[in-house]
């Protein structure tokens, strides 16, 4: 019997403790926007409220993230019920949300931490939709914790919207009908960032890889790889390295005599911060090899790190989901409406979560039901402008959102400490878009037996 079924179950017969004694009156239908909905976990019925999870890394290596997340989902929280200012609802186009609440249910919700932990984010996931009753959860700032989360979803039938996951897995081998991801890939990242690696760097090069021994690292590691290599690049090493090291001048130290001239950091959140910050220290930033000065380079960045990092990412090229200082209008509403509350800009795991928890909210209105495989077919190659990167596809084959992806460069001369990346390009959608089955995945039923 699957995790669905045996909750169903179990909820059933504390329902049938309380019901009349002998009533053979059937349970009534209820009518969903052209089909008659089917019994479904944690139905909010005729409840005044819907309850929502956020299951952030509230500690860990990724915390930072996690806290920014949070920040976010609160926000967005406020705006679907109606407080504030709305932010991005008044310039998101199409949309069916109108600031009160869900199906006229005010939301509220609870919040769970990941710990950056696949098995802790499974088991507060599972806590939030047994014991609280969530009809949607969302969250998380590693990509093996994302599809940790997103096969829960599936097994119980609860919608998982995606925080920031960035493995080509999640919505490739790993992909789920009842996951959605709102953030970019490393494949995405290595067809956005190649070209201006030749640009800056040139072509005739010799990398040494870092990388975050995780689903994430992998994929990262291998996108940007075949993509140096398509330029020309020689790959001298790939070592991996534990998540929340800390110390990392064990596997630094090997690249000063590797005859490498290029360091890539695959790593994120704090590690990323520790790691450059300790090969700066080391000298290679300063160094020259093989006839070029030493570049060091982030493949996957946030403002969070270079704040982390400081002075240390002056100059260095990486790729980055969304950034507080583009110019549209769903960008700026955000950017307001989260400096308003918070008195600092948002970073780019604030924007994701912020996305997704709106997406979410407006799928069901569209559907007019909380029932998932409703929502998740209103989700489902649903196109709409209005959230920041321009126009924005979430694509039905395998749950992918496309969108421009932007390659960015630390900023050598910053005006305030949040000014430390500067956007070097704008990469269009239609530049990292790739056929539904250049990774192999299944996304699964929309109904869960």
């Amino acid at each position: 019997m699957s995790l669905f079924k045996k909750e169903i179950s179990r909820r059933s017969a504390l329902k049938g403790a309380s019901a009349f004694a002998g009533s053979a009156i059937a349970a009534p239908l209820v009518f969903s926007k052209g089909a008659w909905a089917q019994e479904f976990l944690n139905d909010p019925g005729d409840s005044p409220t819907v309850t929502l999870g956020f299951n952030v890394p509230q500690t860990g290596a990724y915390a930072d993230e996690g806290a920014d997340e949070l920040r976010a989902y609160e926000l967005a929280v406020k705006h679907i019920n109606g407080e504030g200012d709305g932010g991005m609802i008044n310039t998101m186009t199409p949309t069916s949300l109108g600031g009160n609440g869900l199906l006229g249910k005010r939301v509220e919700y609870v919040t769970g931490d990941t710990q950056t932990s696949a098995d802790e984010a499974r088991s507060s996931a599972r806590r939030m939709i047994e014991r609280d009753g969530v009809i949607m959860f969302s969250g998380g700032s590693s990509s093996s914790v994302a599809i940790a989360q997103q096969s829960l979803a599936q097994d119980m039938g609860v919608i998982f919207m995606n925080g920031l996951t960035h493995s080509n897995d999640t919505t490739g081998k790993d992909r789920r009908r009842y996951g959605f991801r709102h953030f970019f890939n490393a494949y995405m990242s290595g067809l956005a960032l190649g070209p201006v690696l030749a640009d800056q760097i040139g072509t005739e090069r010799r990398a040494y890889h870092l990388t975050a021994d995780y689903t994430w690292g992998w994929t990262q590691e291998e996108s940007i790889v075949n993509t140096t290599e398509g330029l020309g690049w020689e790959t001298v090493e790939t070592v991996r390295t534990p998540l929340g090291a800390g110390d990392f001048s064990q596997y630094i130290t090997p690249v000063l005599n590797s005859g490498a001239d290029v360091l890539v950091l695959n790593h994120y959140g704090r590690d990323m911060v520790n790691s450059l910050t300790q090969a700066v220290q080391f000298g290679l930033r300063d160094r020259e090899a093989n006839g070029q000065n030493f570049e060091v380079v982030v493949p996957l960045y946030s403002r969070l790190m270079a704040q982390g990092a400081g002075e240390n990412i002056a100059g260095i090229l990486g790729t980055t989901n969304w950034h507080w200082t583009l110019s549209d209008p769903g960008s700026q509403a955000f950017v307001a409406s989260f400096g308003q509350e918070y008195g600092f800009p948002p970073s780019q795991a604030a924007h994701t979560c912020y996305c997704q928890a709106l997406l979410y909210a407006n799928a069901v209105e569209m559907a007019g039901t909380f029932y998932p495989p409703e929502v998740i077919r209103a989700l489902e190659d649903f196109e709409f402008d209005g959230m920041g990167n321009g126009p924005t596809l979430y694509r039905g084959g395998d749950h992918q959102c496309f969108k421009d992806v932007l390659v960015v460069q630390g900023n050598p001369d910053p005006t305030s400490q949040f000014d430390l990346l500067q956007v070097v390009q704008e990469v269009p959608r239609e530049q990292v878009t790739y056929p539904v089955d250049f990774f192999e995945g299944e996304l699964g039923p929309y109904e869960v037996s």
